[in-house]
């Protein structure tokens, strides 16, 4: 996969930290590769420049410059992923790099003092009442700014100023680049005694070594003082064992985390099936409740029913004995009459009819 640095639109300031992991992983899959050419790099993201090659420490310098600078953000983006790329993927490439640097007798047993450190010697200073003054750290570390030192001690003793300092570097395979780099800008390398790189008057420096470890003085003090000696076999040895460690570590927990994971998916499963239970429970509880509702309403329709036909029986009884009431009075006052014959003189009909009122009355009262 190629890029163009033209293509596409820029992305706002909130998104260059997704674009910057998205490119990352282009790079660390080798869908974006970097172009060797010799010992020098090519930066993918500036295709369309005019100076293309690099070496591993300038190229990382680069891609670190503009991702702090206040470029595009894409183009920001895209060289802070670089910069991500060659600190995290590119060890085995700086080992090589010290391996294979232009002095004969270096190899991956020598000792270096670590964390990295370089040695300055020739420092100018000026001797004045009675003690030796000279340049400050801080204004040693301004001038090699472009070695990214972390720190620059000047050395003192009991005459003042040493005409000596000792510079910081970062303790990962970066900072070795730079030191070396640093060594390189003022070509002193192993071949040289340690007494001649201390003579002259012009400023020297060097990579922190064995030799400069062990030596009697304010400078070997220092060191043995600050730092202990390793070899690059000992550093690629004790990276191994920390990365063989952290994946143990992570290994332990995703195990940890998948039984975790199990658990609450047995909880929630348990929880899942307990849940639907109660839900077919609940729901023959309302079905059984709406078979009681229309139970009862059938009821009360026919107790309903029942009441209006009592109200209906009710109604002709009362009819009947009110008629029933009136015909007693008329025979009351039949029988009251002037003669008997009139009674007697009735008409068997007359008769039924009052026989069959007394009857239904009877009935009703029943």
């Amino acid at each position: 996969m190629g890029y163009n640095s033209d293509e596409g639109s820029d992305i706002s300031d909130s998104e260059i930290d997704e674009c910057e992991e998205k490119y990352y992983l282009c790079l660390k899959v080798g869908e974006i590769k970097l172009r060797k050419r010799g010992r020098t790099y090519r930066c993918p993201f500036c295709v369309c420049k005019k100076k293309l090659d690099f070496d591993l420490r300038e190229l990382l310098q680069h891609a670190s410059g503009i991702g702090l600078s206040n470029r595009k953000a894409k183009l920001k983006a895209t060289h802070r992923a670089l910069e991500k790329y060659l600190r995290n993927d590119f060890a085995e490439m700086v080992q090589l790099l010290a391996v294979e640097s232009p002095h004969p007798s270096r190899n991956i047993d020598e000792q270096f003092v670590w964390p990295w450190m370089g040695v300055l010697v020739n420092v100018p200073r000026d001797y004045k009442d009675g003690r030796y003054v000279g340049t400050s750290g801080n204004m040693l570390k301004e001038q090699l700014s472009c070695f990214g030192p972390l720190k620059v001690h000047v050395l003192w003793d009991h005459d003042g100023h040493a005409g000596k300092a000792v510079v910081d570097f970062s303790k990962d395979w970066v900072g070795f680049i730079n030191v070396l780099a640093f060594e390189k800008h003022f070509e002193a390398g192993k071949t040289d005694s340690l007494e001649s790189k201390h003579q002259g008057v012009e400023l020297n420096g060097w990579v922190a070594r064995a030799d400069d470890y062990n030596a009697a003085g304010v400078l070997g003090d220092h060191l043995r003082k600050k730092a202990d000696l390793k070899t690059l076999s000992d550093l690629a040895n004790e990276e191994s064992r920390k990365s063989d460690k952290l994946l143990a570590y992570l290994t332990s927990q995703i195990d940890v985390k998948n039984k975790r994971l199990e658990e609450l998916e047995f909880k929630y499963n348990e929880i899942n099936l307990s849940l639907d239970m109660m839900t077919e429970q609940r729901d023959q509880v309302v079905n059984a409740y709406n078979e009681e509702i229309q139970k009862n309403k059938k009821l009360q329709a026919e107790l309903e029913s029942k009441m209006r036909e009592l109200d209906v029986r009710r109604e002709q009884l009362e009819k009947l004995v009110a008629q029933s009431e009136s015909d007693k009075r008329k025979l009351g006052a039949e029988s009251a009459g002037p003669s008997t014959d009139n009674f007697n003189a009735r008409s068997p009909s007359e008769e039924v009819d009052t026989v069959e009122i007394v009857e239904k009355v009877r009935e009703f009262s029943i």
